[in-house]
């Protein structure tokens, strides 16, 4: 009798960033005796960034994975309190061997319950918002917490998808990967982190995302409220 192959599901949805998706993409669609699968909400095409997916499964059609990855987006709370897509990630996550994410996608973990004691990481201007979802933020570029595994931002998901590989299928499997995609990144810069950015970028970006600090705040408690009396 031959055994179901290894099913990698993403949840995308409109608007998120599209690296989150296709980094991890890149790596983890070549697990052995795998099959890569790519949901959203409505199902058909997903616009991202200037970027369409198209012809992506609904998530409600999909029975079960494996493993649940979300991107995250600039309107990744917006889908925190989209209670269908909330509910789907709920239902998927919970019979899933592994839950993960990239970026601000663990804040719709979050808001699905499923990080609820959990160290998780996030991109960093938004990893403050994880307790209001029950989790424990972790600074770490890829963080592992029992089935749980959670990237930073962005860029990070490669990482992850690599630590991942390692886990589902073997390092050897991994260091393979990483050779034959080149993965061998060397910044021209330094300061992909607050703690390496000179002062005077770091300032100018917080300014500009002040607003959003402040209706990503609102959003994120309106999603754990909501969560909340889910329970």
């Amino acid at each position: 009798m031959s055994r179901s192959p290894f099913r990698i599901l993403f949840a995308v949805y409109p608007g998120m960033t599209q690296l989150d998706f296709t980094g991890p993409h890149q790596f983890l669609s070549r697990v052995p005796d795998s099959e890569t699968l790519v949901a959203s909400p409505s199902g058909g095409a997903v616009p991202s960034e200037g970027l369409v997916f198209a012809d992506t499964y609904r998530l409600a059609d999909v029975a079960q994975c494996d493993l649940l990855c979300v991107p995250g987006g600039v309107n990744a709370l917006d889908m925190a309190l989209d209670a269908e897509f909330i509910s789907e990630i709920q239902r998927l996550g919970d019979g899933a061997r592994y839950v993960t994410s990239v970026c601000t996608g663990s804040l719709i973990l979050g808001a699905a319950g499923l990080l609820k004691e959990k160290r998780a990481a996030c991109h960093w201007a938004w990893r403050h918002l994880l307790p209001l979802f029950g989790a424990i933020p972790d600074e770490g570029r890829v963080v592992r917490d029992g089935r749980v595994f959670t990237g930073g931002g962005v860029t990070a998901g490669i990482d992850f998808a690599l630590t991942v590989l390692a886990e589902v299928a073997s390092e050897e499997v991994a260091r393979t990967l990483q050779l034959g995609l080149e993965y061998d990144p060397m910044p021209p810069f330094a300061g992909g982190r607050p703690e390496t950015t000179p002062p005077e970028i770091l300032a100018r970006y917080r300014d500009r995302i002040k607003p959003l600090l402040v209706q990503y705040d609102a959003q994120a408690r309106k999603a754990a409220a909501q969560l909340s009396q889910s329970f």
